[in-house]
């Protein structure tokens, strides 16, 4: 795996890109550990200034510099998108290969399990589940609900991938040799499926970050913690675009925008690696 990540950085140029634009977010996402202020303070600074030599991003109408709430923000919105993806793809990993290794009885259960997920409306379940648990609703608590309800669709991908790999010599060879289900599952298939693991990361951390923001906008999540859809929240109560106050949505919304890009990118590149034809039209290149 690190050895196509390596190949990739040096002849991928929407790959390196991608790197680029996502370095420096985590940048601005580590600063936050050195910030002067904590994150839920509010009126430590003067409210309403311009980005200035003192406030490079300026400050909002909470009395909050910018840049500090801003790394603070895009670190939890990280956070949250990398829970969310990480435990879809245990998820995804674990039923899309038993299913498509074991074939038969336990294929057909554990897809329509499956299917029943994929058309489960995702957003109206999100929002009910706040007006029910408003008092307690968490930042883990929406990641864990989020991470059950996404995993659907790249368990069926990873199915796919599986069912080829069990007709395979290895796999027949590794059978034979007395290796167990579980050794199969984990020592001969799974490194064919970590590119497209890893291409479907980086797909579902941008859908698991769009959607916190959208929620995050709306007030449908715990707005305590600071997230960049929780900053343009209180930058619309606060009519901050009426006010001229632009900074306060302008730079929030340009970091998630690159977070955004980087991710696609490094998705779409990974896409083109596993793809064989692409990798024939580099070649004949």
């Amino acid at each position: 795996m690190w050895q196509i990540l390596r190949d990739l950085l040096r002849t991928n140029r929407a790959f390196a890109a991608g790197v680029v634009l996502l370095g420096i977010v985590v940048i601005v996402a580590l600063l936050s550990f050195i910030s002067p202020y904590p994150p839920n303070d509010a009126f430590v600074v003067p409210p309403d200034v311009p980005p200035c030599w003192d406030y490079p991003l300026g400050t909002n109408s909470r009395g909050q510099d910018v840049f500090w709430q801003l790394s603070v923000a895009i670190r939890n919105t990280l956070m949250f998108g990398i829970t969310v993806a990480f435990i879809s793809r245990l998820l995804s990993l674990v039923i899309g290969l038993i299913a498509g290794y074991m074939g038969g009885a336990i294929d057909r259960l554990l897809m329509s399990i499956n299917d029943t997920f994929i058309v489960i409306p995702l957003f109206p379940i999100l929002v009910m589940l706040y007006f029910v648990m408003r008092d307690r609703m968490s930042w883990f608590l929406l990641a864990l609900v989020m991470a059950c309800l996404g995993w659907a669709y790249d368990a069926r991908l990873i199915r796919s991938v599986a069912m080829s790999l069990r007709t395979r010599e290895f796999t027949e060879t590794a059978i034979f040799s007395g290796m167990t289900t579980r050794q199969v599952l984990v020592q001969e298939h799974l490194p064919y499926v970590l590119p497209i693991v890893f291409s479907t990361t980086m797909n579902n951390i941008n859908w698991s970050i769009g959607l916190e923001v959208t929620l995050s906008v709306l007030g449908f999540t715990d707005i305590n913690t600071p997230t960049i859809g929780v900053m343009l929240y209180w930058a619309n109560q606060h009519t901050a675009m009426v006010a001229g106050i632009w900074w306060w949505i302008a730079f929030p919304v340009l970091l998630v925008v690159m977070t955004f890009l980087g991710l696609f990118l490094l998705a779409v590149s990974m896409n083109e690696f596993i793809d064989p034809r692409s990798r024939l039209d580099r070649v004949q290149g």
